[in-house]
């Protein structure tokens, strides 16, 4: 029988009482009272993750949100992998807000820095494996036989004598034993599911269409919003023709906010062209002399004035005196939108002292309690239905969009599903922040690499995430990460950042700090090899003797990629290796330049080492996903702004990577017995300096900013 997904079905949860009298997440995961065991639905619970049917049918229950990382496929593999389960009768749901379903890197339940399968890579087989030790224990009982005489396999208990008992027949009575505190787990030799090439189990319900994303939610009798948002933080309306608006057939009411004026309606096209009539006028305030030009100038200030020190080795002074050659490059990236396919929404109704929401968001945890503010209501008393979402990249962590629709519920009395338009999610904020970094480099006579200096000026996400706070040295790790922590041996380096906030809302986009910091030291790496005369690629190897992960990635990819071997006229090679959350991944790419000076990727040969793997396939997939988007972002990204106002609007502005652009990716999976590190992020940050790169090699030209201007090569 198929795999079955049910992203909104509620489980049976643990009790927060339970959870906060356990003393630890992983044990109240197992030690579930009673009534946290009943039947639902015809199946029994083991744990707050497991639940049986009678039938053999085993429901994994996932804490963690699926935007088409594959969540909902790895961790029912875990637990299945230790459980022993019939894999073809394996389902999974997603989990309601409960502290024991919280992301364990995290400390809260929440989605994003490629965490999901590194932080659940214990907790989750775990589960499995108590499950299995007490339907064993059940059987053991049931045949009085000593539990060592039994074996588990495809979601049957065998025992001496040819006895034989299916899960779906003990777990009554195995959900009635003790809950082994310490179950013990498979080598990794033994793995029959993890490892391998696995379907994906939400892959039938996303093309027949029974999948639920968060705009697909409906509630009886709810309404639609559209707002005329305000174009820059502390704009304000001065003139809004509200008239015009009730005017619109279906337009019900108007309502203000903080954030801006929402017009709700009976349908989506009412609420808009009501939104459209309020043809809203505003005060921008001083946001109004913003533009994209001033923002550059000030990053670079705080690039060349950058005092937060976060890495100070050597004496790099010296190093520059006695240096053979040096070397000065500046580098610039712009402010990014993550482009979700799916426009941001939220449903939401306000009902006395409740509140439920059905959307798709990477931060139920913290939603909950920031809900239960808005609404004046407890958190306990906020449910939160995780749909799957079309898309996050980090953008669906922020909290901007279920606080309006909560807001605006409240407000009207009616259950409201909000929709941003394309429009408004481009001009939302919540931007990759832009950064320009000042380089210096040294080399000896033998043409090593002797000292690094590099100064960053950017916004803080620390700040402005309004949930961290910058340390006592001043340094934003996220505005640095990818630079500061690179794996090349250089024995005099100073790496420091310079905080400047041109204004505009900055949030985590994917891979986060490694997506501008890979770029700027991958290329200036590159620049150091030309200016020593050597290959890039041997010139890297030289520097990664200490890190030889990152050494066996670059080798892998390079070898595949044929490097060294000749390419058809007027196509080049470029190289670069950055490591990301836990992961290390090289990237070749293969350019050639259009007769307008526009870049043609025509192949991508990539290899990465996320240690021990969950499925191959979700891998190749991810670090596919994960060039097409960093790559959109090298050739086509930037959110600029002219008097106050982004000036992107929708996709003919801000385009993406169209299928006739798409090159062809070779994904290679280094064997590994390391701890798994994630895969959602880390194939964006090296294609970026692969490409440009390349067009080094293939022109002798330079790229130092994004994104990469054709016009620099158009011939004359």
């Amino acid at each position: 029988m198929d795999p079955h997904i049910d992203p909104n079905a509620t489980p049976a949860g643990p009790s927060r009482r339970a959870f906060l009298q356990s003393g630890g997440a992983l044990v109240v995961a197992f030690a579930l009272p009673a009534s946290g065991r009943a039947a639902v639905a015809g199946a029994t619970a083991l744990s707050a993750y497991v639940r049986i049917a009678s039938d053999n049918r085993v429901t994994v229950v996932c804490g963690s949100s699926e935007m088409g990382q594959g969540v909902l496929t790895a961790i029912p593999m875990l637990v299945a992998e230790e459980l022993d389960a019939d894999w073809a009768l394996v389902g999974v749901e997603q989990a309601p807000v409960d502290q024991a379903y919280n992301n364990p890197m995290f400390g809260m339940q929440a989605t994003g820095g490629s965490t999901t399968v590194r932080a659940n890579w214990l907790p989750m087989r775990q589960a499995g494996a108590a499950a299995r030790e007490m339907l064993v224990a059940a059987a053991a009982a049931q045949w009085q036989v000593d539990a060592s005489r039994l074996s588990t396999a495809q979601g049957v208990v065998s025992g001496p004598g040819g006895k034989k008992a299916s899960y779906g027949s003990l777990v009554a009575a195995a959900s009635k034993l003790p809950v082994p505190a310490q179950p013990k787990l498979k080598d990794s030799p033994a793995f029959k599911l993890l490892g391998k090439p696995t379907r994906r189990l939400d892959t039938q319900a996303k093309s027949n269409g029974s999948a639920r994303f968060g705009i697909d939610a409906q509630v009886p009798g709810m309404l639609v919003a559209v707002m005329a948002r305000a174009p820059a933080a502390g704009a304000k309306p001065k003139l809004v023709n509200e008239a015009a608006a009730k005017a619109v057939k279906g337009v019900r009411q108007v309502i203000n906010l903080p954030s801006g004026v929402a017009v709700l309606a009976t349908g989506y096209w009412a609420a808009k062209q009501g939104r459209d009539a309020l043809a809203v006028q505003w005060d921008l305030g001083a946001a109004a002399t913003l533009n994209s030009a001033a923002i550059s100038e000030l990053l670079d200030q705080g690039a060349r004035e950058a005092d937060a020190v976060a890495l100070d080795r050597g004496n790099p002074r010296d190093a520059t005196a006695t240096a053979t050659k040096t070397l000065d490059a500046r580098y610039e990236a712009p402010y990014l939108a993550h482009a979700c396919m799916e426009p941001l929404n939220c449903t939401a109704w306000v009902q006395g002292d409740s509140v439920e929401i059905w959307a798709g968001t990477q931060s139920q945890g913290p939603a909950q309690g920031i809900l239960g503010q808005v609404a004046q209501v407890t958190p306990a008393k906020v449910k939160i239905n995780t749909l799957l979402l079309g898309g996050g990249f980090g953008r669906r962590f922020a909290p901007d969009f279920t606080i309006d629709a909560t807001l605006l519920s409240k407000l009207s009395g009616k259950p409201v599903k909000l929709i941003y338009t394309r429009e408004d999610d481009m001009a939302a904020g919540f931007y990759r922040p832009p950064s320009v970094v000042r380089f210096s480099g040294a080399l000896d006579e033998q043409g090593s690499l002797t000292m690094l200096k590099a100064g960053v000026g950017s916004p803080s996400i620390m700040a402005g995430s309004g949930f961290m706070q910058i340390p006592a040295n001043g340094v934003d790790a996220m505005a640095l990460e990818g630079l500061v922590d690179h794996p090349y041996d250089i024995p005099n380096q100073r790496i420091a950042y310079g905080r400047q906030e041109p204004g505009p809302q900055v949030w985590f986009w994917r891979s986060v700090g490694h997506s501008q910091n890979g770029f700027f030291t991958e290329g200036f790496i590159d620049e150091m090899a030309a200016a020593a005369g050597k290959d890039p690629f041997e010139f890297r190897r030289t520097l990664l003797a200490k890190s030889p992960r990152h050494k066996a990635v670059l080798e892998l990819a390079a070898q595949k990629a044929g490097w060294g071997q000749p390419l058809p006229k007027g196509v080049a090679r470029g190289i670069a290796v950055v490591s990301s959350f836990g992961s290390y991944v090289a990237e070749v790419a293969e350019v050639s330049l259009g007769a307008d000076g526009t870049p043609r990727v025509h192949r991508v040969v990539a290899a990465v080492d996320c240690g021990m793997t969950v499925n191959p396939l979700t891998i190749e997939r991810q670090i596919e996903g994960a060039i097409v988007y960093g790559l959109t972002a090298a050739l086509y990204g930037k959110i600029s702004f002219k008097d106050g106002r982004v000036e992107q609007g929708n996709f003919h502005q801000y385009p993406m990577l169209r299928m006739n652009e798409m090159p062809k990716v070779e994904v290679h999976i280094v064997k590994s017995s390391e701890a798994p590190g994630g895969v959602g992020e880390p194939g964006t940050p090296p294609i970026a300096p692969a490409v440009v790169n390349a067009l080094f090699a293939l022109t002798g030209q330079r790229v130092r900013t994004l994104p990469i201007a054709a016009a620099q090569f158009r011939k004359a």
